[in-house]
């Protein structure tokens, strides 16, 4: 989970502050927070998808208007290859981890790219293998 990448933005944040919150902190997915509760996610795919190939204008457009409302999310104790099937069954590459309703970390599908996975992976198989 990224935590120290963890981004968030109220969502009458405009899509071009987000597009350079995203790029200072180098992320592909902003999450949209309202009143410390996850309301939705902007990623790339919506800049894309949702403002550039419909002619919204960056400067004046809010995350409101064009984010993911209502995501899927994790809980912080399911598992990571948990949030890998989730997100290649939904099409999706990033999931937002809530608990108790506030979000904490977010999951990216850059993540299976992470040299430390197989650590964290034979770690798990070790754990399974106790229980």
């Amino acid at each position: 989970m990224e935590q120290k990448k963890f981004l968030s933005a109220p969502p009458e944040t405009t899509v071009s502050n987000a597009a350079r919150l995203m790029l200072n902190k180098n992320v592909g997915a902003i999450m949209v927070v309202e009143n410390e509760r996850l309301v939705g996610i902007f990623t790339e795919r919506d800049a894309v998808f949702r403002v550039i190939a419909q002619g919204r204008d960056v400067k004046t457009t809010p995350l409101t208007d064009v984010m993911t409302a209502a995501p899927k999310t994790l809980d912080p104790d399911k598992s990571y290859g948990h949030a890998m099937l989730l997100m290649q069954e939904n099409g999706f590459r990033h999931v937002p981890v809530i608990e108790n309703g506030r979000p904490i970390g977010i999951i990216s599908s850059r993540n299976a790219m992470d040299p430390d996975l197989e650590e964290f992976i034979s770690e798990e198989r070790r754990r399974e293998h106790y229980r």
